[in-house]
């Protein structure tokens, strides 16, 4: 399983994570109480309940780099173009926009 912390506005947001039934997200429920909480995307909004999806949430996916720069990111860290959660571990540390991913 591999597994990452979604902030939003240098704030943690929640968790997104991968295993062999595929993706999940779940906000933090201590974010969710907050009255400036907002939602990571149009596609997740903010919710108590765990999304599922068999393939990388579209609005994770649209973060990882595309073109030239995911060729050295593939390069660099020699990952397959394939593996989606891996390429938004390693390239989407300091996204541009109020969403950061950090590993744990």
């Amino acid at each position: 399983m591999r597994k990452v912390q979604v902030l939003v506005n240098q704030s943690l947001a929640g968790l997104l994570w991968e295993d062999e039934t595929g993706y999940h997200f779940s906000y933090d429920s201590i974010y969710l109480s907050q009255s400036h909480a907002t939602a990571v995307s149009v596609s997740l909004p903010l919710q108590y309940e765990t999304y599922h999806a068999e393939q990388l949430f579209p609005f994770f996916d649209g973060l990882i780099p595309e073109g030239w720069l995911l060729d050295i990111a593939q390069k660099n860290w020699k990952i397959n173009p394939r593996d989606r959660m891996g390429l938004l571990m390693v390239a989407c540390k300091d996204c541009i926009g109020n969403v950061s991913i950090v590993v744990n």
